[in-house]
């Protein structure tokens, strides 16, 4: 009888183990799969405002606090922008100060808790931007997709679509200078974002399924007088933009693609995000097959993809790559390795001390001048 207990409980135990595993797996998966939109991801740090003062602010003395470039500075319900570190300005040790731009929403004050973000704007073109659009709707396939269209006069448009932790505002980073060289640009909200369609899980599957939405904007654009487009797509928004190229119906129609951060391993970024929820690395494979059974990856060998479709591995298109070793949570040797295989299609601008998604934040100069070059073709 003991025995029979024994082993029962032994049983009971073993179980007990698996269910947390998977309990585990799950959670730490949560920190890619369940990324809300405009919400820092796990990689980047709450900070606190210690002062503010004219033209400036005092926040933790982090490596993010130190970044060179420009960013948002968002709270629950603040937004600022903030620019480079102040030189020659008193500090602490525990302090950094950067030159404040400006306060766009609410207030900041000392105690606050900040952090950095790429989307430097809020609000829609007009509001931030004074540029003329329209509040237009892209029929997806689950619903209609929010989306603004700024219109100008070349007959090559320019579909822009944000990536993980982000918003469609962070398009509005570039439409200044798309609208100085006449491109029209259409910023579309995709499943999961406000106002959008919930994906039928409710998970974000990192840009394969979420390329569909940007597939209906391509078929959008070229309904509404586009001859052909230019996908602009960061992090995940990239990885849908290399989807919609090996993908779409309409994929002749593409002409061009430029790549901010971009995911070309789902499974290292799931691996970056959940260890910045301080996930143990012995635990990280059980977040990898929680994350393939949730979004029905599981044994696939083509990593997501049907047998015999082209893969971020193979652009047959003009291709820009912005990227670099600063991003923790998209690998930069994975774009590097994909721009040495195809010298003829694919440029690499490489950008250093930038986080994921915010390569033009860290030096807005060369990277327009970058993005200058390879539009020309299209001007």
């Amino acid at each position: 009888m003991r025995t029979v207990r024994a082993t029962a409980a032994a049983v009971t135990a073993v179980i007990g183990a698996s269910v947390a595993t998977v309990a585990v797996g799950r959670l730490a998966s949560d920190a890619a799969l369940k990324a809300p939109p405009g919400r820092p991801l796990p990689t980047e740090p709450r900070l606190t405002v210690h002062g503010t003062a004219a033209g400036q602010v005092t926040l933790t003395r982090h490596l993010a606090t130190l970044r060179p470039g420009r960013y948002g500075l968002s709270g629950d319900s603040t937004h600022a922008v903030v620019g480079p570190v102040l030189e020659g300005v008193p500090e602490s040790a525990d302090t950094v100060v950067r030159r404040l731009e400006g306060v766009v929403r609410g207030t900041l004050e000392p105690g606050d808790r900040v952090w950095l973000t790429p989307n430097l704007h809020v609000g829609d073109p007009g509001t931030a931007l004074g540029l003329d659009h329209t509040d237009v709707e892209v029929p997806g396939e689950l619903g209609p997709l929010p989306a603004w269209f700024v219109p100008d006069v070349r007959d090559t448009w320019v579909l822009a679509v944000h990536g993980l932790g982000a918003t469609r505002e962070q398009a509005m980073n570039l439409m200044e200078f798309l609208h100085r060289h006449h491109f029209p640009v259409l910023a579309l909200a995709y499943r999961g974002d406000q106002g959008a369609p919930r994906s039928p899980d409710g998970l974000n599957h990192l840009g394969e399924t979420e390329w569909r939405d940007l597939d209906a904007a391509i078929r959008y654009a070229m309904d509404a007088g586009a001859r052909q487009v230019v996908l602009l797509g960061w992090s995940t928004g990239a990885t849908m933009a290399l989807r919609a190229a090996a993908r779409s119906t309409l994929r002749d129609h593409i002409a061009g693609l430029v790549l901010d951060s971009p995911v070309l391993s789902w499974e290292a970024t799931l691996r970056a995000l959940a260890a910045a929820r301080r996930t143990p690395g012995a635990l990280l494979p059980l977040a990898v097959r929680a994350a393939q059974g949730r979004t029905g990856r599981h044994g696939d060998p083509h990593g997501g993809r049907r047998p015999g479709t082209p893969g971020p591995e193979r652009v047959g298109i003009p291709a820009l790559i912005v990227h670099g070793p600063g991003d923790t949570v998209a690998p930069w040797q994975f774009s590097r390795r994909l721009a040495a295989a195809q010298p003829n299609t694919i440029t690499l601008h490489t950008v250093a001390d930038a986080p994921h998604g915010a390569m033009w934040n860290a030096d807005p100069h060369t990277y327009e001048e970058a993005l200058r070059r390879f539009l020309t073709p299209f001007m």
